[in-house]
């Protein structure tokens, strides 16, 4: 674990002390580093469970792939990030770059934690990088009101789950993730207990998010910079999923009944904002209501709690990170030529940038979930697992996969294809900065088809 985390900590002194020409590619070169050191522990993933286990952090089946993701994001996240910094004063792009690497050193250890409240400290304090972010780099105006709003709903969703997790600290004297599911399941049978079980929830669904606390999403990913989406989508909204699968241990009794409601407004989550996509005019907030409709199927698996649900969630939160992640730097490429995120302002790329049309065609596929990509896999086990829950769940995932179908092809004809508009004149070419971007996440999207146990999880 330290292997990694600290020469991630190392990375800001590094960021700091490099002079001003160089801080870009040597802060590149060093997470690049990092990220190809963290495939190593995709090797260690043994049947029996942990590894590298020490007193505060462990690695596991789940914890490994989305570990793996994070690290991986942030050489990308700097690569995109290059040109929107590049006017800024130099104190200003280290401060960017240390908020980012700091933003991966809580989330690095978010996701290895043993211990829930270690998870819980980390787990908040991603907030705070994150918030900044969007309020000092955001593009519009806006970007205070999208703080305030991505604030007050993280903290008020999460004030619950501290009060929750020091009661069951209480009743079971441990909070540790490896003796957690040894201990009796409690009785749960007061109207106190239902409320325990959603206070446990509640954060998680925020941040995942569900449908009907998802508001804060489109407004952050709207206003925040290229890495503030990019790290919003792939790694953050994962944050929820990951609490979801290990607090569900402890929940166990009451969770089915009391998880109808939360799985049929996740299900429903689903059509409605596949509905929204259909009618968006700007690309960013397409993309970021995409996410809220793939993060509602993630929420359904893993709340009917069977083995293929829990697998098909982990697989479709990590193909999910890659694509989404993709889209965002497409549209991103898109923003700095045009200065617009208005599809219909800023469409007939094809003729103008071809070879970016490839790539928005790959990550527009991925996102309808095309055979073989790992995001069919996740969904399909998502899908057959809901089936075998209640057959009428095919009427809401079917109508759902089908509404994606319809956006993800309404996004890419409405961005590349057809007449370019009079007042597009001389764009840029696109860079090779650029490709390399995207291939760094649709190949990790296309090699996962040739080996998906690396992100199966335990559960298979």
């Amino acid at each position: 674990m330290l292997k990694i985390l600290i020469p991630t900590i190392m990375l800001i002194p590094t960021t700091w002390l490099t002079p001003t020409k160089q801080v870009w590619p040597a802060a590149l070169a060093h997470s690049l580093l990092i990220a190809t050191a963290s495939l190593t522990w995709l090797n260690n993933s043994t049947e029996a469970g942990w590894t590298s286990l020490n007193s505060t952090m462990a690695l596991d089946p789940l914890s490994t792939p989305l570990l793996v993701l994070t690290c991986w994001l942030l050489p990308l996240m700097i690569l995109a990030s290059q040109h929107h910094t590049a006017k800024e004063p130099a104190s200003r792009q280290r401060m960017y770059i240390t908020l980012l690497t700091s933003l991966q050193i809580f989330l690095i250890m978010a996701f290895s934690a043993t211990e829930l409240i270690l998870f819980y400290v980390m787990f908040e304090a991603t907030l705070v990088p994150t918030l900044i972010l969007i309020t000092r780099w955001g593009n519009q105006a806006e970007r205070l009101n999208a703080g305030t709003y991505f604030l007050f709903y993280t903290l008020a969703g999460s004030l619950p789950l501290l009060v929750a997790l020091l009661l069951l600290q209480a009743s079971t004297g441990s909070l540790s993730l490896l003796t957690l599911h040894f201990t009796p399941f409690l009785p749960l049978l007061s109207t106190a207990d239902k409320f325990w079980w959603a206070g446990c929830l509640l954060a998680f669904l925020v941040k995942m998010p569900l449908y009907g606390m998802h508001l804060w999403l489109p407004k952050a990913h709207v206003e925040a910079p290229i890495a503030g989406s990019m790290v919003l989508a792939a790694v953050l909204l994962k944050l929820g999923g990951y609490g979801m699968i290990r607090m569900m241990i402890a929940l166990e009794p009451m969770t089915k009944e009391l998880s109808y409601p939360f799985i049929i407004l996740a299900l429903w989550g689903v059509i409605m904002t596949g509905s929204i996509c259909l009618r968006q005019t700007d690309l960013k907030s397409l993309i970021a209501y995409s996410s809220v409709g793939h993060m509602g199927l993630v929420a359904a698996g893993i709340l009917i709690q069977t083995p293929w649900g829990l697998t098909g969630a982990l697989i479709l939160m990590i193909a999910h990170g890659l694509t989404s992640s993709a889209l965002f730097c497409l549209a991103n490429t898109n923003y700095e030529r045009t200065h617009t995120r208005t599809m219909i302002l800023a469409r007939g790329m094809q003729m103008v940038l071809p070879l970016m049309t490839a790539w928005w065609f790959l990550a527009s596929l991925a996102n309808l979930a095309l055979p073989p990509l790992p995001n069919l896999m996740g969904e399909l086990m998502i899908i057959s697992s809901l089936f075998n829950w209640s057959w009428t769940t095919i009427l809401l995932t079917g109508s759902g996969t089908l509404i994606t179908a319809g956006y993800s092809l309404y996004m890419f004809l409405l961005t590349q294809r057809g007449p370019t508009p009079q007042h597009i004149m001389a764009l840029e070419p696109s860079h090779t900065r650029e490709h390399l971007l995207i291939a760094l996440h649709i190949l990790p999207l296309l090699l996962l088809i040739a080996n998906p146990e690396l992100i199966w999880g335990w559960t298979c």
